[in-house]
């Protein structure tokens, strides 16, 4: 079993249900979505203000999680958002179970 603190995380970050949807990938997926809630880096996420959790999933290895991260962006918009609703149906931020 990985440690709480030492999971590779990808992760889907969204600004309301069905909006814009942002995959990323980290070694520290608490820190992470606080640097997206508070915007404290420039880029696309801070732009179109992805602030909510909706999904993600654990890795014990980097390059496991590159390649799913990989692979989720090239998956059709419709594909993400059933991914994301078969296991958060109402796009909950899933942050405070997290943290």
């Amino acid at each position: 079993m990985v440690g709480r603190d030492s999971f590779i995380a990808v992760y889907i970050m969204a600004d309301r249900m069905r909006g814009t949807l942002y995959i990323g990938v980290t070694s520290d997926l608490i820190r992470r979505v606080w640097e997206h809630r508070e915007g404290v880096l420039p880029g696309f996420t801070k732009r179109y203000g992805l602030k909510r959790l909706v999904w993600h999933e654990s890795f014990e290895d980097m390059s496991n999680a590159i390649q799913r991260e990989k692979s989720l962006k090239r998956w059709p918009r419709q594909w993400k958002i059933n991914l994301i609703e078969r296991e958060n149906p109402h796009w909950d931020d899933l942050y405070a179970g997290i943290i």
